[in-house]
């Protein structure tokens, strides 16, 4: 099986190759790694203390692990944590916040590059985040003795539907993991009806929420909102993890109301860092004035009311400085991008209609009135429009949102202590390399 796997996986790269040769080139994109994810070439760990590898594919999951990660340092001291990341704006952010451990790209599903990565590393756990069903990389991890975990997991009706059609292949894999720590019970069933042990099925919640911060006046918010001149006069509306088109929906937007509403300030976060001239482009051509983030305490003039933030690693503090928020990704192909961060601060948040990849989330928020969707630029400045002329409305949109969030909280605490069980000081339950 394996040899079949390496042989399937070599086609793909040769086909997308030419994609992935343009990528390099014109994004930036795949250039970095190539040692650690085709021969597996990790960093070598040199310590005999237990390790736990955690895998993060990208940002998302990255933020997503770095509750569990600073719980698992406080409750487990003697464990060494390394970090794991696929793409690269992944690993740019996991520097950042795990500065102090092993940061590296993880191995593709090659046999021969997972074992290598293995043997470096000499792993006790693997920790995949959300939905990273690597056939090689687990069956390894398993024939070597380390112990299996999936968290914060989940499965959509479309995967569970794709992986149904494999299914014979799909069971024998899920049962090589030990533990698989779901968001919701709808999750739990879908992992067991693809053939998972249902012993090893647990819910957890989401650890999405666990790591929203909910405090305005942090103080990363409080600095950059100091940076960028924002007052406690201003209203600030947020438009983040954005892809096209929906930065010159909420440029047009700030153009309709800015006369009217002379507090109003727009502040752009573009998902990747690749689009940062892109969008920088789009606001020359608006002829707004505008500042970049990478500019701010350079320039003499700070008054611009348009900021595009063309950093990494931000966004979550920067949504601090928000009053009226709109999560991108969501008018687009990508699925949306998570609206917790906002919830939490308690903006005033909306989101396009796309958004696949929080469906569990969005259903949540729009079942409480904690959020509201628009379908178009027209209802998108409708919205901000609305939250301008009525604060107490904006006021108990973020109150709910923020509500909610507050009662979600507690995966990573219930996932921490599944994950205990598979530690090296459960000895008794450990399986013999």
């Amino acid at each position: 099986m394996p040899y079949l796997l390496n042989l399937v996986y070599l086609a793909l790269l040769v086909v997308l190759s030419p994609w992935l040769f343009w990528s390099a080139i014109r994004k930036g994109k795949y250039r970095e790694g190539f040692g650690a994810k085709l021969l597996g070439l990790v960093p070598r760990r040199k310590g005999n203390q237990p390790c736990i590898w955690l895998h993060a594919v990208s940002v998302g999951e990255v933020n997503v692990l770095q509750p569990l990660v600073e719980q698992l340092r406080h409750d487990y001291p003697h464990c060494e944590c390394v970090i794991s990341t696929t793409t690269r704006t992944g690993y740019e952010i996991a520097r950042k916040k795990f500065a102090d451990l092993t940061v590296f790209y993880c191995p593709l599903d090659f046999s021969w590059s997972v074992r290598a990565a293995l043997r470096r590393l000499r792993p006790d756990l693997l920790v995949l985040a959300e939905l990273e069903l690597w056939p090689n990389l687990i069956r390894e991890a398993h024939a070597r003795g380390t112990f299996v975990a999936v968290v914060n997991g989940r499965l959509s009706e479309q995967s569970a539907r794709g992986y149904g059609r494999i299914r014979a292949f799909v069971r024998p894999l899920l049962r090589c993991i030990d533990l698989i720590a779901v968001q919701s019970e709808e999750y739990a069933d879908r992992f067991i009806a693809l053939g998972a042990d249902p012993s090893v099925v647990q819910v957890t919640g989401s650890m999405k929420f666990d790591g929203a911060q909910t405090n305005r006046n942090n103080d990363t918010t409080s600095q950059l909102r100091q940076l960028a001149g924002i007052s406690v006069r201003d209203i600030v509306f947020l438009a983040g993890s954005t892809q096209s088109p929906e930065e010159q929906l909420a440029v047009e937007t700030f153009r309709l109301l800015k006369d009217e509403f002379a507090q109003l300030r727009l502040i752009l976060v573009p998902r990747h860092p690749e689009r940062f001239e892109e969008v920088a482009q789009l606001l020359d051509l608006s002829g707004l004035p505008w500042q970049r983030r990478s500019k701010l305490g350079l320039a003499r003039d700070n008054s611009a009311r348009i900021l595009l933030v063309d950093s990494m690693g931000e966004l979550s503090a920067w949504w601090g400085s928000a009053h009226i928020g709109f999560v991108g990704g969501s008018m687009g192909t990508r699925g949306g991008q998570s609206m917790i961060e906002p919830a939490a601060y308690g903006v005033a948040t909306a989101f396009g209609p796309k958004t696949r990849n929080f469906r569990d989330v969005v259903q949540l928020m729009l079942r409480r009135e904690a959020a509201v969707v628009v379908h178009d630029g027209s209802e998108m400045a409708a919205f901000v429009e609305k939250c301008l002329r009525h604060r107490d409305y904006t006021r108990a949109l973020g109150m709910r949102a923020q509500k909610l969030v507050s009662e979600q909280l507690g995966a990573t605490a219930k996932t921490t202590a599944l994950l205990s069980w598979l530690l090296p000081d459960a000895k008794s339950r450990r399986r013999a390399a």
